[in-house]
């Protein structure tokens, strides 16, 4: 069974920074590709930033040079370090893994920046 678990969301004020994680089991990290993706109410959920089994990292250009996606493979973790948080990156933070033709996502982290 796989399951991803979000955490390090919270409420920070704008400017500040979070780290949110990712802890990964039923899977093999270096078989998978990873991301981060995001949602609000009422809206479509949405890339954040991707990091493939090989090649570079894609981010969205809303957090391109704030955010940075990471991972280790050792621990099956992956990360999302956000730095200079707007009010407008309040959302809930969801972890994606492809692995194959299959996807999964983990449960949802809420980030709220206030202004």
């Amino acid at each position: 069974q796989v399951l991803l678990v979000e955490s390090g969301g919270g409420l920070v004020q704008a400017g500040g920074s979070l780290r949110l994680s990712c802890a990964a089991s039923g899977i093999i990290l270096t078989r998978s590709a990873m991301g981060w993706y995001r949602q609000t109410p009422g809206s479509q959920r949405e890339l954040v930033a991707t990091m493939p089994r090989v090649g570079s990292t894609n981010y969205a250009d809303s957090v391109q040079g704030r955010f940075t996606i990471s991972r280790d493979n050792a621990k099956n973790m992956v990360y999302l370090q956000m730095n200079s948080l707007k009010p407008e990156d309040t959302a809930v933070y969801y972890c994606n893994a492809v692995q194959g033709v299959y996807t999964y996502w983990g449960q949802g982290t809420q980030v709220t920046v206030s202004s």
